[in-house]
């Protein structure tokens, strides 16, 4: 079970959501500022933990060697938490995924792969781990699946070039996917808030 902070929107009566998940070391507490940067009214914000502890942080997967069974593990937490949004009221359609770093890897993996089509999925200087894999693991509805995803030219820990290359396999294979770069290391960029207010818009 994955431990979150729900922002309810000053809309009371919104069904839209946005699922946050942070990067390495970090943890949901910063970002509570994501609700006022984006200001939008009408969504609920919820900001998720990671489950393992990590120098006063949490992680969402072991970062080098050994990945794949805690990215598995983490997409079937993820899983369960937006059926368990669905179950509550909030329709998957009107759901969004935001995601930082290892947060953005999970952004792409529950965008490629959970059964039922999303509002929109942000990646925000994250990585493919296994890209062949991923595309072998496709949903059914994937190509119906937005997904904005943005990456520092400078970022000095996911390289650029290698995110750049497999963005560009993806939208090869048919995904519906917007790429931009930014000017940044391996950080959110302030600029980048207009791109994920644009995104966010109803019917964008």
């Amino acid at each position: 079970m994955l431990h979150s902070e729900f922002v309810p929107a000053p809309k009371s009566d919104s069904t839209r959501l946005m699922i946050v998940m942070h990067g390495l070391g970090d943890s949901a507490a910063s970002y509570r500022i994501i609700p006022q940067m984006l200001g939008d009214p009408a969504m609920n914000y919820l900001l998720v933990n990671a489950p393992d502890h990590y120098f006063g942080g949490y992680s969402w997967f072991e970062f080098q060697g050994a990945e794949r069974p805690g990215i598995e593990r983490s997409v079937g937490l993820l899983t369960d938490l937006l059926d368990e949004q669905r179950e509550a009221g909030y329709p998957s359609e009107e759901t969004y995924v935001m995601g930082f770093s290892q947060g953005g890897l999970l952004t792409l993996e529950i965008g490629c792969t959970y059964p039922h089509r999303l509002a929109g999925c942000i990646d925000i200087s994250g990585w493919i781990q296994d890209l062949d894999g991923l595309i072998g693991r496709f949903s059914p509805v994937v190509k119906e699946q937005r997904f904005l995803v943005t990456h520092g030219t400078m970022d000095p820990v996911l390289p650029f070039d290698r995110s750049r290359q497999q963005i560009e396999r993806l939208k090869r294979d048919g995904l519906d996917v917007s790429w931009h770069e930014f000017d940044k290391v391996h950080t959110i960029h302030p600029g980048e808030f207009e791109l994920f207010k644009q995104f966010i818009q109803p019917n964008s």
